[in-house]
């Protein structure tokens, strides 16, 4: 794709003035240079359907957190694009024993050390992550 084949469809890439997206292309060179793009119409229909889902699916999940169903862990999980194969190689358990934290009653009873170990991955406090459900959003 040459410089001025770049898709500039504004729609969802574009915030304000500012393109989000850099894209490699040939220039009038004959080399590979980034420039900048705010996409394509396809393109930015199937993302905007994708983060829709996961918006959807995060909305689901709080409100199970809240109903006191789930712990608040499949939530930032979930937030962070993660599923439980992936979140129990970070934490270093076997996905069963993450699944298990799934449950408020054996969340409830986790040590310090693996809240600690939990927040940390999910990049926030200890107490966010223990007062999630509990809090007016």
């Amino acid at each position: 794709m040459n410089v001025n084949e770049v898709p500039q469809d504004p729609r969802n890439i574009k915030q304000g003035d500012t393109l989000k997206k850099v894209v490699y292309a040939v220039g009038q060179d004959g080399k590979y240079t980034g420039v900048n793009s705010a996409g394509w119409e396809a393109e930015n229909f199937a993302l905007k359907q994708a983060w829709d889902d996961i918006d959807e699916t995060l909305a689901e999940t709080e409100k199970k957190v809240r109903d006191g169903q789930w712990s608040p862990i499949p939530y930032f999980m979930q937030k962070n694009l993660m599923d439980v194969a992936l979140l129990a190689r970070y934490i270093g358990k076997w996905q069963w024993q993450v699944k298990r934290h799934f449950r408020p009653e054996v969340f409830k009873k986790l040590n310090t050390g693996t809240l600690d170990q939990y927040a940390r991955i999910f990049n926030i406090t200890r107490d966010e992550l223990i007062n999630f459900g509990k809090q007016a959003h």
